[in-house]
């Protein structure tokens, strides 16, 4: 991909030019997540707001919440192309065909909208919140993270004469360079580009995509983004995220202690009915991973494996496979994910620590996509990735929580946050940083 970013960046008109032009640029989960709530919730109300957990970036001070409202509405003006949904509806995903039902692509291309949203600024920060059906807000998420991430990106090039922009590009494409030049040394690796929702552009993440499959071959398995794997013929990855389980558990939170014990499993029962016992890959932390497999069932097992977000993914992968070993399954028919904050030093010493013990691959997220960091032809910090997440904050009139295996990020009501704990037998762990 022979793209002058720094000529693009010098040369055009902002204004002009959407951040999200195909409503295919989202990550691959949330459409097999949009027809799984399409098809048991279509009635239930929720709410998600976007959250800056890098506080001493204000984004209210770099981003015009004017310009911002007119990218989140052309997003809202956006419709399913006939080309993209004929994809969808003949293409294989993980080796499952028609795996997106004929009624739900019908509706995605007629009836599907998003929700309507509210901008105001509070204490530098931008505060997003949208609210609707379920079915009309969950795509929000990807769309107005990629749309904020990149604005960012865009107010800080803006500042930046023609040479500094071909300085900043250059340096970003050598480090690029110099981290797929240490994964091409390694023999079985396998990983996957999961860095849409943070990313420094539309155009730079494509640009990374395109150079880990020219260097890597098959050993890149793929992009959560859709449109790059539907243009660039990738497979989609993705499964499900922990906005399932958080809203399950608010609905169920309306009843016993048990039956917000016991959500976090229906949730996934659901999913395994609602798509045939394909895509089932657990992610166990939302309220605890330890203890989400110490109370799983024993079905749990036959799943193809698990993702680990938000704890240490050496001690999660020891500890998911330790359960494994306990259930009387092996190990190495299984695959273990790790997703939260990699860069390429990690991600190797994953693959050879896990390397013969399990079937270990990699989600490569924001930096891959967006690591600018010391960049900046004048040394400053305006590039730096900053952690942006998109949080469903009630469901059915219920608030909702993450407990997370890290504490800073635990998301709810205080009062809820300490029911949930208790109910779950979560402890309050260590906060450790959150990068991005």
């Amino acid at each position: 991909m022979n793209v002058n970013f720094a000529e693009r960046a010098h040369n055009h008109n902002w204004k002009l030019d959407p951040i999200v032009r195909s409503l295919l640029d989202t990550d691959f989960y949330k459409l097999l997540m949009l027809q799984f709530i399409w098809k048991n919730f279509p009635t239930i109300p929720v709410t998600s707001e976007i959250y800056n957990r890098t506080v001493k970036v204000r984004l209210a001070d770099r981003i015009s919440a004017v310009a911002l409202r007119e990218q989140l509405e052309h997003v809202r003006g956006l419709r399913y192309r006939r080309s993209e949904l004929v994809w969808l509806a003949g293409n294989t995903f993980y080796g499952v065909r028609q795996i997106f039902q004929p009624d739900f692509l019908e509706w995605l291309e007629n009836d599907f909208r998003l929700s309507d949203y509210e901008i105001h600024e509070q204490d530098g920060q931008l505060v997003i919140r949208f609210s609707g059906l379920w079915t009309e807000v969950t795509m929000w998420e990807v769309y107005s993270l990629a749309i904020v991430s990149e604005m960012k990106t865009r107010a800080a090039l803006a500042d930046l004469s023609e040479l500094e922009l071909d300085v900043l590009y250059a340096r970003a494409k050598t480090r690029l360079w110099n981290k797929i030049e240490k994964l091409r040394a390694v023999a079985g690796l396998r990983l996957s580009d999961f860095g849409t929702r943070r990313r420094h552009s539309f155009l730079w993440q494509e640009y990374a995509v395109e150079a880990l499959s020219s260097a890597l071959g098959s050993r890149l398995s793929g992009t959560s983004n859709t449109a790059l794997a539907y243009k660039h013929n990738l497979e989609a990855i993705g499964t499900n995220a922990h906005e399932l389980p958080m809203a399950m558990a608010a609905i169920a939170s309306r009843g016993s202690d048990e039956d917000l014990r016991l959500s976090q499993y229906k949730v996934l029962e659901l999913w395994q009915r609602s798509y045939g016992g394909e895509l089932l890959i657990t992610l166990p932390d939302t309220f605890g991973t330890t203890q989400f497999l110490q109370g799983a069932p024993d079905w749990a097992t036959r799943w193809t494996g698990e993702r680990a977000d938000s704890k240490d993914p050496f001690i999660a992968g020891d500890e998911y496979i330790a359960w494994l070993v306990q259930r009387g399954q092996d190990p190495r028919t299984k695959r273990f994910i790790a997703s939260d904050g990699l860069d390429v030093d990690t991600i190797i010493g994953l693959h050879n620590y896990f390397n013969g013990r399990i079937r270990f691959s990699a989600g490569w997220g924001t930096l891959l996509t967006n690591d600018f960091r010391n960049c900046h032809p004048r040394g400053e910090d305006t590039f730096e990735p900053i952690s942006l997440v998109c949080k469903v904050t009630s469901a059915d009139g219920r608030p909702t929580v993450k407990l997370s295996d890290n504490a800073s990020k635990a998301t709810g009501p205080i009062e809820e946050i300490a029911r949930y704990r208790r109910v779950f037998g979560s402890p309050v762990l260590a906060k450790e940083p959150v990068l991005v």
